[in-house]
């Protein structure tokens, strides 16, 4: 198994991309901690799981609530081998002078600042046990940005970039990190990406955009953050992976 005696930490865990991301790990040996805002979805995920994970209640934008998982993962695996900052938010698609003040606040909040406090909780601990893996799940909307999610793409971007300056800083003390950035999914954001309802009119549309013909599925972003997160990627850092079918080539 490729995450055998692991400990991993998944925020955003109970549905979407983070669930799968959060089953994918324990098949693979880890010990994992779900973390996310609806106490229902991460209870579903980690009972899904098993004994091999357990559901955390909080706020990725909280440092009082990032710091209360991380001791929780710590506690659960015995150490932190891995965090998956996966967790994020999106105003509707829309005009960028039509986003208030308060929806480009909770998207900062919750696509950036989180990592920022899950930095602040984290880092120390790995750096006490000699390293670590963080990954943050970014998005080709920091890369090939669509009109109407102006301040989303911006966020992304600031995600996408910060994992690179991140890797940079951390390598000296084992800690990698690095970005997965996925082409749209099926997730419970997509109308919002979209702004428009989701019709398989509507989805065509976009899928034509994507190359190999599809959205990104919860699969996909779950296997490209195992292999970043298993030791085969032990020479890989500040890396910004793109899970996107083609689609920012």
């Amino acid at each position: 198994m490729r995450l055998d005696g692991k400990s991993a930490l998944i925020t955003g865990g109970g549905a979407g991309f983070g669930a799968e991301i959060a089953k994918v790990f324990a098949r693979e040996g880890a010990r994992v901690t779900v973390l996310d805002l609806n106490a229902e979805a991460a209870t579903a995920t980690a009972a899904a799981i098993g004994e091999a994970a357990q559901a955390v209640v909080g706020d990725v934008t909280s440092a009082a609530d990032v710091a209360r998982a991380v001791e929780a993962a710590e506690r659960f695996g015995g150490r932190l081998d891995i965090v998956v900052n996966n967790a994020g938010w999106t105003h509707r698609n829309k005009p960028m002078l039509e986003v208030t003040e308060d929806e480009f606040d909770r998207v900062y909040a919750v696509n950036v600042k989180s990592i920022f406090h899950m930095s602040a909780a984290a880092v120390p601990v790995m750096r006490a046990q000699g390293g670590g893996v963080i990954l943050n799940v970014g998005s080709t909307a920091g890369i090939r940005p669509r009109p109407g999610l102006t301040w989303y793409n911006s966020s992304k971007g600031a995600v996408n970039l910060l994992s690179r300056s991140m890797a940079v800083e951390l390598a000296p003390d084992g800690i990698r990190v690095n970005c997965v950035a996925p082409v749209m999914g099926a997730t419970g954001l997509l109308e919002s990406f979209m702004g428009v309802p989701d019709t398989p009119e509507n989805r065509a549309r976009f899928i034509a955009t994507v190359p190999l013909g599809r959205l990104a599925e919860p699969g996909d972003v779950a296997g490209a953050c195992l292999y970043l997160a298993s030791d085969e990627a032990g020479f890989i850092t500040g890396v910004v992976l793109e899970v996107d079918g083609g689609r920012t080539v």
